[in-house]
C-alpha cells in the first residue's frame, strides 16, 4: 500500500511538471506498465483529482480543472526557491504580510522534511533594506495596480492612466497598448505603445490608473528578449530624476567593458575619449557610479552634479591631508 501511495504522489508530481503526458512515458518514468498507470489514474479520480484523458495514438493524460486540486509537490530545490522568493519579496506594498501568509500555507502542504527546510529559511533569513545602494526612498507599488496592468496585458486591452513625473509638469492622461511589466533596481516599469504607435517606458509608481477601457488592441509585440533592454536604455536617457553627460578619457570599448551596455549611452569621440550619457535618482548615486568606472572623466552637465562633485572631491582631499 505504501508503495502504491508513493507512486501516486510521484505520478501527481510528474503531471504537475508539464501539461500533458503520454501513458507510455509515465509508465517508463515510474518503472511500471501502462496498465498500472491506467489503474493509478483511476485511483486519482476516485480521490477527487481531475485527470483528463485523450485517446488514440497521440493520446495523453493531463490534470483537469476541478474543485479539488492536487497537493503542492515540490522537490528540495523548488521548495528552497519558493521560500527564499517569498521571504525576500519586496517592491510592492503589503508584500511582507502577504509573503508570511503564503509561507504559512506552503508549510502546511509540504511533507515534514521539506517543511522543516522551508521553516529553517523562514526563521533564519533576514532581508536588508532595499535601498542600501541609494539615498533615495524605494517606491512602493500597490499590488492591485500591478495586477490590473498584468490583466490588461494578458487580455490585450488598452490601458488608460494619469502620468505624473515628479518635479515636472502636471499629470497628463495617457492611453496605451500595454505589453510587458519589467522590475529593475527595485522599480516597476511598463513597456507600452502610445496612440502614435511609439514605444515608451512608464514608471508604475508614477501611474494613476483610470477606469478600464474594455477595448482590445491588435498586438504588435517586440521580440521576446527585447523588453528588458528597452527599459534599461530608455530609463538611462529619460527615466531618471538626474541625467548626466560625462566625458570619459578612455575608448568607448573600454567604458562599455565596465558597464552594462543598456544602462547608458556611450558615444565615441576618438580612440581615447568618449561621452557617457547616464543617470540615477540622485546626484549622490550618479557620483558613485562615475567613481566606480575607475577612469578619468570630466563632467559639464548638469550644473548641480558639477557642484556636488566639487564638494565631495574636496571632502576626499581633506580626508588624506
Amino acid at each position: 500500500m505504501r508503495e502504491t501511495s508513493s507512486r501516486l504522489l510521484s505520478l501527481l508530481a510528474l503531471m504537475q511538471s508539464r501539461p500533458a503526458w503520454p501513458g507510455s512515458e509515465l509508465a517508463e518514468r515510474l518503472g511500471v506498465s501502462t496498465r498500472t498507470i491506467r489503474n493509478d489514474i483511476d485511483r486519482l479520480r476516485e480521490l477527487g483529482y481531475p485527470v483528463d484523458a485523450t485517446r488514440g495514438p497521440a493520446g495523453y493524460y493531463q490534470l483537469g480543472v476541478g474543485a479539488k486540486l492536487p497537493p503542492l509537490l515540490l522537490d528540495d530545490e523548488e521548495a528552497v526557491a519558493v521560500a527564499v522568493g517569498l521571504r525576500t519579496g519586496a517592491g510592492v506594498s503589503g508584500m511582507a504580510e502577504s509573503s508570511s501568509r503564503a509561507l504559512a500555507k506552503l508549510e502546511q502542504v509540504l511533507p515534514h522534511r521539506l517543511r522543516r527546510q522551508v521553516n529553517a529559511i523562514h526563521t533564519t533569513l533576514s532581508k536588508g533594506p532595499d535601498n542600501t545602494g541609494s539615498n533615495v526612498q524605494d517606491p512602493e507599488v500597490d499590488p492591485a495596480v500591478v495586477s490590473t496592468i498584468a490583466a490588461a496585458i494578458r487580455d490585450e486591452h488598452y490601458l488608460r492612466f494619469e502620468y505624473a513625473v515628479p518635479q515636472s509638469a502636471p499629470s497628463f492622461p495617457i492611453l496605451v497598448e500595454p505589453y510587458r511589466l519589467v522590475s529593475w533596481q527595485r522599480y516597476w516599469y511598463l513597456v507600452a505603445r502610445d496612440e502614435a504607435g511609439e514605444w515608451h517606458t512608464y514608471r508604475v509608481d508614477w501611474m494613476d490608473l483610470r477606469m478600464a477601457t474594455g477595448r482590445r488592441y491588435k498586438p504588435r509585440p517586440m521580440p521576446e528578449d527585447d523588453y528588458t533592454d528597452f527599459v534599461l536604455r530608455d530609463v538611462a536617457t529619460t527615466g531618471w530624476k538626474v541625467h548626466a553627460t560625462i566625458t570619459v578619457f578612455a575608448s568607448a570599448e573600454e567604458v562599455l567593458s565596465r558597464i552594462h551596455a543598456a544602462v547608458g549611452i556611450v558615444e565615441s569621440v576618438d580612440e581615447n575619449t568618449c561621452i557617457l550619457i547616464t543617470g540615477a535618482e540622485s546626484l549622490e548615486v550618479v557620483a558613485v557610479y562615475i567613481g566606480m568606472l575607475g577612469l578619468d572623466f570630466h563632467v559639464t552637465a548638469p550644473p548641480a552634479l558639477v557642484a556636488h562633485l566639487k564638494i565631495i572631491g574636496e571632502r576626499y582631499l581633506r580626508a588624506i591631508e
